[in-house]
């Protein structure tokens, strides 16, 4: 059941009953949404009760792979965190959350850290495989916390930005945020790879998802020009658009958490181009992660610097476009699957091959760009950015009108 799958919606208002919100999100570090497994689970126990009592383990996808491979069922902490049931101070399954859901916490895997090594390849599947000497099989994580360690982010003062389907900035904290607003606006803080830091999630639901929708829609003059983004990209100008977009084409994530939102865009005039509206796409998703950043920034979570990954970093011409409108230095890097580096940077270090996180980015993180603020561009897009902020409470009304 993915976190897409609407079934648990019922289940997380009764837990939200039964213990309380602020309590929920007081343990697990996230705002209570059926997206989590254990809504999920509690609605299998209520819907089909007769294979729920079959159950004899819950296992998520790294822990799955982990438990077939050696036997053990080990998760780490930053997946185990996204069942909404991990206690994310003590690291440990929350007995209180799973009693108000009225679940088994032994169902589920054993909490450990990233990188831990959870056992060796089971013989049978040695011998299958024609496999002679000992593989030992290591947790991996998360997949934005992969890709954090994939940056070589480790302290305080740095964000991951990825840019895959959706948007996803990362950045690394030292604490604990206890201010109730900033999980009651959909933020989550995740445990990290040492044992006083923490990550928190700011999402946007279209990132280089809306720029698939307009090249499957809008680009057929790029067709056969090679990589047609690479050909949208040498089509823009190097001004800002004029155009502003509420990129909520699947509704609105952080600091909305509104799935009834919807895109709008405005400012069009007949001079502007395809290539124009390509490039507001990219503004508009860009504007949204400002948000994000100001209303972290009211929670003492002020990155200075943002590393970009995902398939948005390959694109010079967005880079450029984050810099000017973040008002920070972007820097790209040389491997194209990060959250992939990271990972064999964590078993790395599992294994023995490197000291310790430090050491293996020495080896693995390497900087391929770094796109500076260009003033002139920063101070025009301040300006669109102060109208841009407006956009959603202003539409907001009108849409919800238009569906009555």
């Amino acid at each position: 059941m993915l976190y897409t799958d609407p079934r648990g919606g019922d289940e997380c208002r009764a837990l939200c009953d039964r213990l309380g919100e602020q309590r929920l999100i007081e343990i697990s570090g996230v705002k209570p949404n059926a997206m989590y497994s254990l809504p999920k689970l509690m609605w299998l126990k209520n819907n089909l009760p007769e294979k729920y009592a079959r159950v004899k383990r819950v296992l998520l996808m790294e822990d799955y792979v982990v438990y077939k491979l050696c036997g053990n069922a080990c998760i780490d902490y930053s997946l185990a965190a996204r069942t909404m049931a991990l206690d994310i101070r003590t690291k440990c399954w929350s007995q209180e959350i799973f009693n108000a859901a009225g679940v088994n916490a032994s169902l589920f895997s054993t909490p450990v850290n990233a990188g831990h090594v959870a056992g060796e390849l089971k013989g049978e599947l040695a011998d299958a495989m024609g496999i002679s000497s000992p593989i030992k099989i290591v947790n991996g994580s998360h997949d934005q916390v992969a890709a954090v360690v994939g940056c070589g982010i480790f302290k305080p003062g740095e964000a991951m930005d990825g840019t895959g389907t959706v948007e996803c900035l990362v950045p690394v904290l030292d604490s604990i945020p206890e201010n109730s607003e900033l999980y009651d606006k959909g933020y989550s803080v995740v445990p990290f790879i040492s044992d006083n830091t923490y990550v928190c999630y700011a999402l946007s639901f279209t990132g280089g998802a809306v720029l698939k929708w307009f090249r499957d829609n809008f680009a057929a003059r790029f067709e056969g020009q090679g990589n047609i983004y690479a050909s949208l990209d040498a089509s823009v100008s190097d001004e800002p658009t004029g155009i502003l977009v509420l990129p909520h084409f699947a509704g609105a994530a952080n600091p909305y958490m509104d799935n009834g939102s919807r895109a709008a865009m405005l400012g069009l005039t007949l001079e502007h181009t395809a290539s124009d509206i390509y490039k507001a796409l990219m503004e508009g998703v860009t504007y949204e992660m400002k948000v994000n950043l100001e209303q972290l920034g009211r929670f003492g979570i002020n990155p200075e610097k943002i590393y970009a990954t995902g398939g948005g970093a390959t694109s010079k011409v967005w880079m450029q476009i984050k810099a000017d409108i973040l008002g920070r230095p972007i820097s790209s890097l040389e491997a194209k699957e990060v959250g992939a580096c990271g990972t064999c940077m964590l078993v790395g270090v599992g294994i023995g091959l490197y000291r310790d996180l430090e050491h293996a980015k020495q080896v693995f993180v390497k900087e391929k760009r770094c796109c500076e603020p260009k003033l002139c561009r920063s101070e025009k897009y301040s300006k669109y950015y102060e109208a841009y902020r407006n956009i959603y409470g202003a539409v907001r009304p009108i849409i919800e009108e238009a569906r009555q």
